[in-house]
């Protein structure tokens, strides 16, 4: 039925604007029908030679308007013009971006209100010429000696009654009236059918879209916790490595902590493009519940994240306290041995003059 649907009615003009209604009750103020701009298109329906306005906004047809040669559209302001669809009982609005969209939609309301009015009289000729006997014109000239209305006898010569030739016109245009109100209700049913297809198969297409992008951004997220996970496991067999390394030369610590520092910055600037990342994909987000959920988790997800990395700062920086401290206890050390022996030497020296001087009395 879809494929069908489409090859019967496509768009001839479309453009972006806000839509509004007509309130009901003080029929004077405007209700926005739509948050956001959304598309206005104009759609030709081939087989029943009809030109309809239709704008979907979220899973609803918001303007559903049949074209008929007796509408006219009105420019109120620069960027905001109307109609009333005495079908739907309403008067919708547009409010455009630009004077000039408004201009270029003003322009094709009159070209396809031109268009349905030819439509309608090709239809009423074609009708006339199926009905026949809906095609009877009273005559137009008389001759001078039948000027009056002709008689008709009906019970008998005393009774006549008299019929005019402009009363049976006029009967006539009350039965073609009649005609063409029946056909316009027994399209409406069909009408209506077609605009709850094309709202739901509008529909389909953005849930459809939405779910795609929805996939596309979890997986996309699902690989940015792995990168996440990877790196935080990589420093932390740093920081073990280094905490390893506590009794080595402080040469190697200092390499390790250069490295740890790189490694650090990376971390915040991937961390930054990320976030940067999340925050372009919320500015995109859909109504769709699930793909709400999954950016819900995958910003939990970061959160922990952040919070390792900043556990992991903490232990970083608790381990340089840790070196500085071997550090300064080390150089006390060696300053310690330093003093140590220059006091070593003093007592050797005088261990040696002492020995000098017990050579020299036993010399005596």
């Amino acid at each position: 039925m879809y494929p069908l649907h489409r090859e019967r009615e496509q768009p001839i003009f479309s453009a972006r604007a806000h839509v509004f209604q007509i309130d009901p009750a003080t029929k004077r103020n405007w209700l926005p029908a739509s948050k956001h701009a959304v598309t206005v298109s104009f759609f030709y329906d081939a087989s029943r030679n009809v030109y309809r306005i239709i704008s979907v906004g979220g899973t609803k047809a918001i303007i559903n308007s049949t074209i008929t040669p007796n509408m006219t559209f009105t420019k109120t302001s620069q960027k905001f013009g109307q109609w009333a669809d005495s079908r739907a009982n309403t008067v919708y609005g547009l409010g455009f971006s630009t004077e000039q969209q408004l201009q270029q939609f003003a322009e094709q309301f009159k070209e396809v209100k031109e268009a349905a009015r030819l439509a309608r009289e090709k239809s009423q000729e074609r009708y006339e010429l199926a009905n026949p006997a809906l095609s009877i014109a009273a005559p137009q000239e008389l001759s001078e000696d039948r000027h009056s209305p002709p008689l008709l006898t009906v019970n008998g010569p005393g009774e006549e009654k008299l019929f005019r030739s402009k009363s049976a016109e006029v009967e006539l245009t009350v039965e073609k009236e009649k005609v063409k109100k029946m056909l316009s209700e027994g399209s409406m049913c069909e009408i209506n059918l077609e605009a709850e297809l094309f709202t739901l198969q509008d529909s389909n297409a953005k849930l459809v879209a939405a779910l795609q992008e929805a996939n596309g951004s979890v997986e996309q997220w699902k690989q940015q916790l792995a990168e996440y996970q990877e790196e935080t496991d990589r420093l932390r067999e740093q920081v073990a490595e280094l905490e390893a390394q506590l009794g080595h030369p402080a040469a190697a610590a200092h390499t390790d902590k250069e490295e740890l520092s790189r490694s650090l910055e990376e971390l915040e600037a991937l961390l930054c493009a990320k976030d940067q990342e999340i925050h372009s994909l919320q500015s995109k987000r859909t109504d769709v519940g699930e793909l709400e959920r999954e950016r819900e988790e995958a910003i939990q997800r970061l959160q922990d994240l952040e919070r390792r990395n900043t556990e992991l700062e903490v232990q970083i920086r608790s381990t340089e306290k840790t070196l500085n401290s071997n550090r300064e206890e080390r150089e006390k050390a060696e300053v310690e041995v330093r003093h140590f022996l220059e006091a070593l030497d003093v007592k050797i020296c005088d261990l040696n003059d002492l020995r000098q001087s017990l050579a020299n009395l036993v010399d005596k």
